[in-house]
């Protein structure tokens, strides 16, 4: 059994390894495999590193909480590209899209390790989070191995146990629908300081040890990913049917629009340039000492399979 684990399930962030599991493209490329919850980021990084998972799906500069300086871990391919999270902030605030001097004096919720890269965008802003009394925090009830951070985002705000968070496509929609959240940040399409959209991107990561011991395992991971991308381009239904099977009922519902406006993102490539962004985001929040080269933190020998047909 191939153990794959995201920081995050009931999300669109991390959904085509969902599907790529759940729709039988891992099955189809000779492997058996399972992805499961396994929150909070660093955690699961280091059951990567401590040899308890295959492979794991999830932000790409967040490889480094577990792997210091890109050493004994590579990525294999995106799973989409650019800085997927969304800021929301309540809606009774009369936020503004675009407008982050609301958030001075705010509670912000944010996931350990995703709350790195708001500190940095606040900064960018010109928003020095202590001196402007943003506090960034964890999401009450967001503890325990089964959590679902963008739905406990949301339900948190509803509450009134933060002012706003910055979290999944997931949890900002359930805020919008439910009245209670407006999002001022969609940072993939451009919203905020222009280098918060290649701060990260979500990855497919495998130990250096698994990609030396079972490189055709590694491929076909990557080409059960790409399989994913596909399928979903082709029939947006199929996300549905994947909702269905392990998101709660209304989730399921809402997760085939989400996906669509994804679609543009679903690319497998991951460029030098992008690589050289996130590394200079990642020095600058303490996660890298100096920057790296380009085959140090992507596993390039399978790059030519982002270019092949599926």
């Amino acid at each position: 059994m191939i153990r794959i684990a995201v920081p995050d399930l009931v999300s669109n962030s991390y959904f085509p390894a969902i599907a790529a599991v759940e729709l039988g493209f891992f099955k189809s490329e000779g492997l058996d495999a399972s992805i499961d919850l396994l929150f909070p980021v660093p955690k699961t990084f280091e059951a990567l590193r401590d040899g308890q998972l295959d492979f794991v799906v999830g932000s790409a500069h967040a490889t480094l909480l577990a792997f210091p300086d890109w050493k004994g871990a590579k990525l294999l391919a995106a799973v989409a590209q650019h800085t997927y999270w969304f800021l929301v902030i309540r809606s009774d605030l009369s936020p503004q899209r675009g407008d982050l001097n609301i958030v001075k004096g705010l509670r912000i919720g944010a996931a350990p390790g995703v709350n790195l890269s708001l500190q940095r965008l606040l900064q960018e802003a010109g928003i020095d989070p202590e001196k402007n009394n943003v506090r960034i925090m964890p999401i009450p009830g967001a503890a325990g191995p089964n959590v679902s951070f963008g739905l406990s985002a949301a339900k948190a705000l509803e509450e009134g146990k933060l002012d706003g968070f910055w979290a999944n496509g997931v949890g900002c929609e359930v805020a919008l629908r439910r009245g209670i959240g407006t999002m001022i940040l969609d940072v993939r399409r451009g919203d905020g300081p222009p280098p918060a959209r290649h701060y990260t991107f979500s990855a497919l990561v495998a130990t250096e040890k698994r990609i030396q011991e079972e490189p055709d395992t590694a491929a076909a991971a990557i080409r059960a990913l790409m399989k994913a991308h596909k399928a979903l381009k082709k029939d947006i239904n199929l996300a549905t049917e994947v909702g269905r099977k392990r998101f709660p009922a209304a989730e399921a519902e809402l997760i085939a629009e989400l996906i669509r406006r994804d679609l543009p993102y679903y690319d497998p490539t991951i460029a030098e340039e992008k690589v050289n962004s996130m590394n200079r985001f990642a020095q600058d929040i303490g996660l890298l000492s100096a920057p790296v080269p380009y085959n140090q933190v992507v596993a390039a020998q399978f790059s030519h399979l982002w270019r092949e047909p599926v």
